[in-house]
């Protein structure tokens, strides 16, 4: 398994993988290019024998610079039950681009039980506080069209044991 940071090749990629695992929201193709490209730094690919089968996105927001939010997580079939999801965010969290960040910071809703057991197994594995708390309530911000987006907060993070744990 090979990790990179995306190109802007890799767009129509991503938006099939992301379109192949459900649950996840289906971005708009140029929203996947964008973040290919302009996103790249917060961006991992997961690869094996050319082919991407796993897709982490992120970024740094601009109002708390000390977190990196990880916006979709998608791995295929093929790259399950290997640890994928946890590896490459972890992999993002070692780059440079990173430095600075204390806290690792995503939302999900309330039945996404894969999502929910990925971030306390981080959590755990980082020993570090995990803490939730709803963010985007389905009536307010999704005018009852989306369940409530929960704020998951990991951290503080140890950024150099998770350096040594990637080798």
């Amino acid at each position: 398994m090979r990790f990179r940071r995306p190109i802007a090749a890799d767009g129509p990629a991503v938006t099939a993988l992301i379109a192949a695992c459900p649950p996840l929201d289906r971005n708009s193709r140029y929203c996947n290019l964008l973040q290919c490209e302009h996103f790249a730094d917060h961006c991992v690919i997961a690869e094996k024998a050319g082919r991407i089968v796993g897709w982490v996105s992120g970024y740094r927001p601009p109002s708390d610079p000390t977190a990196f939010f990880v916006w979709q997580v998608a791995v295929s079939s093929e790259g399950r039950g290997k640890q994928l999801a946890s590896r490459m965010i972890a992999e993002l969290l070692t780059r440079p681009a990173q430095d600075g960040v204390t806290h690792m910071i995503t939302t999900i809703t309330a039945d996404n039980q894969a999502s929910w057991g990925l971030f306390r197994g981080l959590a755990r594995k980082w020993d570090a506080e995990l803490e939730r708390s709803a963010l985007f309530e389905r009536e307010t911000h999704f005018a009852g069209a989306h369940a409530t987006e929960y704020l998951a907060r990991i951290g503080p993070v140890d950024r150099t044991k998770i350096d040594a744990e990637q080798g």
